[in-house]
């Protein structure tokens, strides 16, 4: 009794001294310190908007963007490998259960005199006692992991809202830029009808014919760019649909208008929003239990074994109980050699927690660059659509003037054809300018992670 009880001392004393004393890192005691306000100004931390592809009025965008969230094969990938995640999590966590197996047999020996059967029925359960909390680390790990990838699933579903919002956009603004085009062609062809009257009258020079019979030539060739780019951008918004790239969607609609930028949050607010930042931090702690894990390695295990068995000469005999032998085995057993695998694993692992450590403060820091830029941005696009808004409306006027005057013979067919270029360039930067606006806030929206109403495929499983 007495030696065993100094046993178990000794024991006890050695794999206390071996207890790991590693830390998990947290991400609230990483993460840089969040402002109070954003840097780039505006009262934004209003109540958040719960649905930001409703700011854009835009019926059309909204069923797209359903279309996409559940017909998107990238967003299906993401979605089955949450599935997988699930099933890794569930199987991180078995190894904290007891083990259970059953087995039968048929023994027959053959001697000289005689020959016997044998019939055997065994249970057998294993279970690994958690001293240092390996196990419970390595299930908390699986389901860190598991919420990383469903943050994954939601980060790529704001990335597919934000991308089919940003091709709708640039959609649009390719069939004005046509529709643009198209106009000015025709004014061309208009001025070049007036060029061509007035030459035969003997008031215009052949070169103000041929003049304007290569300034229509140019519109036309820019009309066929126009439209190549239309078709083009048409065929990029049907791939992100799941659909063939026909360039046959429908894009009747015009650019939104928008009021005051509100209801962005908070600068903190981003930790806790933004799906690629929970992601991160999901992934940081993980990263630390799989060191603490490498490192109880090791360390000694306890594991206990039992077994059932019965059997004998008659197959009635495996569910006899008088025959049932039970036995119980504890087995204690520590790493001794394995060639530097287990240290080794113990410093990758250790030097991969330092990196998610590192990664996720310059991660925050990324994400919170990314909404100074959009926000900021949204003040000077205003402002910029407004400028070439009234160049525009100025160098229509412009254009009219000139028009009149040409009639009138007080201006040159230089004159002329300079205003209508004018023109021309001042609505098609306009036109650009307002779809610039407009991604602009999806860019805002997707770095604040704006929540938004659209299908799950997390909700539709079978």
């Amino acid at each position: 009794m007495i030696k065993r009880t100094l046993l178990l001392s000794a024991t006890a004393f050695v794999l206390a001294s071996c207890a790991s004393t590693g830390q998990v890192p947290r991400a609230a005691d990483i993460a840089p310190a969040a402002p109070t306000s954003w840097a780039a100004g505006g009262d934004y931390d209003s109540a958040r908007i719960e649905d930001w592809v409703a700011t854009f009025g835009d019926v059309r965008l909204s069923q797209l963007i359903d279309e996409a969230v559940i017909e998107n094969p990238g967003l299906m990938a993401a979605e089955a490998r949450i599935r997988a995640a699930r099933a890794s999590a569930r199987a991180a966590n078995a190894g904290r259960l007891p083990s259970l197996s059953a087995d039968t047999s048929i023994t027959q020996r053959e001697t000289n005199t005689a020959s016997t059967t044998a019939y055997g029925l065994g249970l057998g359960v294993s279970w690994e006692a958690d001293l240092w909390g390996r196990l419970a680390a390595r299930s908390q790990a699986g389901l860190l992991e598991y919420d990383a990838t469903n943050a994954d699933f939601e980060s790529a579903r704001l990335s597919i809202a934000g991308q089919v919002s940003r091709a709708w956009f640039l959609l649009i603004e390719a069939r004005l830029q046509t529709e643009l085009a198209q106009r000015d062609v025709e004014a061309k062809e208009r001025s070049l009808a007036l060029i061509e009257r007035r030459f035969g009258a003997g008031v215009s020079r052949s070169t103000d014919v041929r003049t304007f019979r290569s300034a229509l030539a140019s519109s036309q060739a820019v009309l066929a760019s126009r439209q190549r780019a239309e078709a083009a951008a048409a065929r990029s918004l049907e791939i992100l649909l799941g659909r063939y790239p026909a360039g046959a969607i429908e894009h009747e609609a015009d650019l939104p208008q928008f009021s005051e930028l509100t209801g962005i949050g908070a600068p903190g607010e981003l930790l806790t929003r933004r799906p690629d930042l929970l992601a991160a931090e999901a992934r940081l702690e993980a990263a630390g239990l799989q060191a603490e894990i490498a490192r109880d390695a090791l360390l000694p295990s306890l594991t206990l074994r039992g077994n059932l068995d019965t059997g004998g000469a008659d197959p009635a005999d495996m569910f006899d109980l008088d025959t049932l032998v039970a036995t119980v085995i504890g087995g204690l057993t520590a790493p001794i050699f394995q060639g530097g695998a287990l240290r080794a694993e113990r410093d990758r692992a250790e030097a991969a927690a330092e990196a998610a450590v590192r990664n996720y403060a310059g991660t925050v820091l990324a994400a919170w660059r990314e909404a100074e830029d959009a926000i900021y941005a949204d003040g000077m696009l205003a402002a910029r659509v407004d400028a070439l808004q009234t160049a525009y409306e100025q160098a229509a006027a412009a254009e009219e003037l000139v028009i009149r005057q040409y009639g009138s013979g007080l201006a040159t067919v230089f004159e002329l054809l300079d205003a209508q270029s004018r023109r021309i360039a001042a609505e098609g930067q306009y036109i650009s300018a307002r779809r610039e606006r407009a991604t602009n806030r999806v860019d805002i929206y997707l770095a604040i992670g704006g929540s938004f109403e659209a299908p799950d495929l997390r909700n539709q499983e079978g």
